[in-house]
C-alpha cells in the first residue's frame, strides 16, 4: 500500500500526517509566516524521518492552508481592479444596502477590496435572459486596460451584468485584456461564481482576483520545493466545501480554499463519528489562532453556499465581505492558544481575536512575545509539561508566562498571576461555549444527546469545560487529535461542485433546458475530478436552490442524479414543501415555487469504515507522574495524575481528575468525569450520571 501525506498550515503550527498500511506518523512545526513553504518542507522532512520513508515513497500529498483567508483579512493581496458594466461600478460599495446593526449610527461597513479608482465601467449590457441589449465596446476595454497598466494593477476581475446567463461579453473582454497584457491574472465572474445577485458575484470574483497572484506564487514555490526534495507525487488542495481538487484548479480559483483547514477538521470529525456510530456530534477544533465549531448530523457536516470573511463587526452576520462558494458551515472565533489576553477599559478580561501567532508567539515560547496568551495561562495552571509541549519540539518558559500575565492582567485587576490565568481560561472557555450555543440556535438544533469530538492542539485541553457549559456529557478524543485537520484531509474525497443559475418556475418547468444544463454541469465536474480520481468510483449529487415566489432567500432541495422526467416535477415540489416545513414549521399552500440555481457535485466514493471493536475491561496503568493543576471550575490546586496515552491499554478506565499526555496535545479529564480507552485507541470521556 502506498503512503499518503497531508499538510495543514495554521496560524501558529503547521501540522503533518503520514499514513501507510494502517500506520500513522505525525509532526507539528511552527508556521513560517514570511515563507509558509519553509515550514511545510521542514515538517515533511521531520515526518519522513519518523516513518523511515523517502520522498519517493509518497504517492499523494494533500494540502490545506489559511493563506487566502489571511491575505483578505490583513489586506495583503494583489492590487486588484474590476471591469464592470457601465453604471454598476459602485455595486461593491453599495452591497445590498442592509445594515448588520440598524441602531448603530456610526456603523462601519466592510471596505471593498477594490478602490473606486480601479472599478472601471465598460459600455455593454445583457438582459436577464442573456440577450444582448448593448454590444461590448471593445475600444473602451482597451482604453481601460491601458489605464490599469499605468496604475500598476496586479490582477483584474471582470464582472458584467447577467454574465451568469451569457458569458460572451466577459470572455471577449478577457481575450482583449490577455492580448494587450498577457502576464496579468484574470478572474471572470461567469467562471468564479456564475450565480445571480451582483454584489455576491462581484465580491467573490474580486476576492478570487485579490488572492490569485499570492496563491499562485506560493503554490509554485511549494511545488518546486517538494519536487527538489524528491516528491514527484500529485499534489491536491483541500476545498472549503470538504472535497479535494487539483493544483491547477486551486491556482485558478484560490477563493475556494479560504476555509480549507477547518473543512479538514469537520471531515475528520465526520469520519470518527461514523467509526463510532455517533450520528449527532459537535466538532470542536481549537488550534493556535482560532476555535471552530461544526454540527454534524448523520455523519455529514452542515454545508452552505455562502460565507463571510473579514467581518468588521465581531461575530455579526452581514459585517463581512460575502463569498458565494461551497463551504462547510461552522462558526469560527478568535479563541486559540495564541489568542492574546488583556483587560479592557471596564476592567474585564478580554481574550482574542488578536493572536500572537507563531512569530513571536506566546510569551512562554521565548521568541520575543511579551503579551499573555491562552497558552501562557494553561501553562501557569499546570495543564502543560514545559518540556513536552508540541512533542518536545518547543520548550516552554513558565517564568515568562507568569511575568506576562502579572503585568497585563493580574496587575491591573489586583490578582496573582495564577488567578489571572484562571480568569483568562474561563473567559476563553465561555467564549467558545457561547459561540457553540449561537451556532446551534441559528441552525435550529440543540446539544442534547450529542457527543463532542475534541481535537486540534487545544481542543482536548479545553473540551471538558466547554462541554460542561453547553450541557454535553460525552467527549471523544481520537488518536492524532493534535493534527486532526491534516488527518481529515486524508479522509476527504476528490470532489468538485459546479453551480449555475437558471430561473425556473415549477408551474412552467422547462425540462429540456434544465436537463441540458445539469448534463453540462456534470460533465464539467467529472472532468475536474477525473484528473485525481485514480479510476475510483464516482458519485454524483444534484441540488436545486428553491423558494416560494416573492421570497428573498432559497433553500436547497435534492434532485435525482439523472435526467428529470415530467413526474419528477411534482415530487420536487413535495420535497421542497417538506424541507420548508422542516425549517419554518409549515409550508405555504397555493404558492408557486421558483428555482434560482442548480448545483452538481461529483466526488469519489468514500472508503468503507470499519466499526470499532468491542474490548474487555483492562486495568489502568500507574500514572507516569503527578502535576499540580488548578481546576478552572473551583479554583482549587491539586496533584493530578498524568498518564502517557501510549501506555494506556484498550478497555482501561481512568477516573478524573487526570491528564492524558501525548506528543501533540493533552487531554484533561476534569473532576466528575472519567475516561475509557476504546478499541480504536480513542479516549471516551463521560460525565458522572451520563447514560
Amino acid at each position: 500500500m502506498t503512503a499518503r501525506l497531508a499538510v495543514d498550515i495554521g496560524g501558529t503550527f503547521t501540522d503533518i500526517a503520514l499514513e501507510r498500511e494502517g500506520e500513522r506518523w505525525t509532526a507539528k512545526v511552527l508556521t513560517t509566516p514570511a515563507a509558509p513553504e519553509r515550514g511545510v518542507l521542514e515538517g515533511v522532512r521531520a515526518v519522513l524521518g519518523k516513518a523511515g520513508l523517502g520522498p519517493a515513497d509518497i504517492a499523494l500529498l494533500i494540502h490545506g492552508t489559511t493563506l487566502a483567508t489571511n491575505a483578505i483579512i490583513e489586506r495583503k493581496g494583489a492590487r486588484t481592479a474590476l471591469l464592470t458594466t457601465e453604471g454598476f461600478r459602485d455595486v461593491l460599495a453599495l452591497g445590498n444596502e442592509s445594515r448588520y446593526d440598524q441602531y448603530d449610527l456610526n456603523i462601519e461597513l466592510p471596505r471593498p477590496l477594490v478602490p473606486r479608482r480601479w472599478r472601471l465601467p465598460v459600455p455593454e449590457r445583457l438582459d436577464n435572459t442573456g440577450r444582448v441589449l448593448l454590444p461590448l465596446d471593445e475600444e473602451a476595454v482597451a482604453r481601460q486596460v491601458a489605464f490599469l497598466r499605468a496604475e500598476g494593477v496586479e490582477s483584474v476581475a471582470i464582472g458584467f451584468l447577467h454574465a451568469f446567463v451569457n458569458p460572451a461579453h466577459e470572455r471577449r473582454a478577457a481575450e482583449i485584456l490577455r492580448a494587450l497584457w498577457p502576464e496579468v491574472p484574470v478572474s471572470l465572474s461567469s467562471e468564479v461564481s456564475p450565480e445571480m445577485r451582483e454584489w455576491e458575484r462581484f465580491s467573490t470574483t474580486v476576492a478570487n482576483a485579490y488572492v490569485q497572484p499570492l496563491m499562485a506564487r506560493y503554490l509554485g514555490r511549494l511545488e518546486a520545493g517538494l519536487r527538489e526534495m524528491g516528491l514527484g507525487c500529485p499534489l491536491f488542495l483541500m476545498l472549503s466545501g470538504g472535497g479535494l481538487t487539483t493544483l491547477e484548479t486551486a491556482a485558478r480559483f484560490p477563493i475556494r480554499l479560504v476555509e480549507s483547514g477547518p473543512a479538514g477538521g469537520a471531515i475528520f470529525s465526520a469520519h470518527v463519528a461514523r467509526q463510532r456510530g455517533f450520528d449527532r456530534v459537535l466538532s470542536f477544533d481549537m488550534g493556535g489562532t482560532t476555535a471552530k465549531v461544526c454540527l454534524i448530523d448523520h455523519y455529514r457536516p452542515q454545508a452552505s453556499r455562502s460565507f463571510e470573511v473579514a467581518r468588521v463587526g465581531r461575530f455579526k452576520k452581514g459585517s463581512g465581505l460575502p463569498l458565494r462558494i461551497p463551504v462547510i458551515e461552522m462558526v469560527e472565533i478568535g479563541a486559540g492558544g495564541g489568542s492574546i489576553a488583556a483587560v479592557d477599559g471596564m476592567g474585564r478580561i478580554q481574550v482574542g481575536p488578536e493572536s500572537a501567532g507563531a512569530d513571536p508567539g506566546p510569551a512562554c515560547y521565548g521568541r520575543g512575545g511579551e503579551r499573555p496568551t491562552v497558552t501562557d495561562a494553561n501553562l501557569l495552571l499546570g495543564r502543560y509539561d514545559p518540556a513536552r509541549f508540541a512533542g518536545g519540539a518547543l520548550r516552554l518558559d513558565p517564568a515568562r508566562a507568569r511575568d506576562a500575565l502579572a503585568a497585563e492582567v493580574g496587575g491591573r485587576l489586583g490578582l496573582s498571576a495564577e488567578m489571572a490565568a484562571l480568569g483568562v481560561v474561563e473567559v476563553v472557555d465561555e467564549n467558545m461555549a457561547n459561540a457553540a450555543r449561537v451556532h446551534a440556535i441559528e441552525s435550529g438544533k440543540g446539544f442534547e444527546g450529542r457527543t463532542l469530538i475534541a481535537f486540534g492542539g487545544g481542543g482536548p485541553v479545553h473540551g471538558y469545560r466547554v462541554a460542561e457549559k453547553i450541557g454535553v456529557r460525552r467527549i471523544l478524543v481520537p488518536t492524532g487529535a493534535g493534527v486532526g485537520s491534516a488527518i481529515g484531509f486524508l479522509r476527504a474525497p476528490v470532489a468538485y461542485e459546479v453551480v449555475r443559475s437558471l430561473y425556473q418556475r415549477l408551474a412552467g418547468f422547462d425540462l429540456a433546458a434544465v436537463n441540458a444544463l445539469l448534463a453540462e454541469m456534470a460533465r464539467e465536474a467529472r472532468e475536474v475530478v477525473a484528473r485525481g480520481a485514480f479510476d475510483a468510483e464516482l458519485a454524483e449529487s444534484r441540488l436545486a436552490y428553491m423558494r416560494y415566489v416573492g421570497q428573498g432567500h432559497e433553500i436547497p432541495v435534492a434532485l435525482p442524479a439523472r435526467d428529470l422526467a415530467v413526474a419528477d416535477v411534482a415530487a420536487i415540489r413535495a420535497r421542497y414543501d417538506e424541507e420548508y416545513a422542516r425549517f419554518y414549521d409549515r409550508p405555504v399552500p397555493g404558492s408557486d415555487v421558483e428555482v434560482l440555481s442548480f448545483a452538481v457535485t461529483v466526488a469519489t466514493e468514500s472508503e468503507p469504515v470499519e466499526p470499532v471493536a468491542e474490548v474487555y475491561d483492562a486495568p489502568a496503568p500507574p500514572p507516569s507522574r503527578r502535576q499540580a493543576v488548578r481546576d478552572t471550575a473551583s479554583g482549587e490546586v491539586a496533584d493530578w495524575p498524568v498518564y502517557d496515552r501510549d501506555a494506556v491499554p484498550p478497555g482501561a478506565t481512568l477516573p478524573g481528575p487526570c491528564i492524558i499526555a501525548e506528543a501533540e496535545t493533552s487531554t484533561l479529564v476534569g473532576p466528575g468525569w472519567s475516561c475509557r480507552m476504546d478499541g480504536m485507541g480513542y479516549l471516551e470521556l463521560t460525565q458522572e450520571g451520563a447514560r
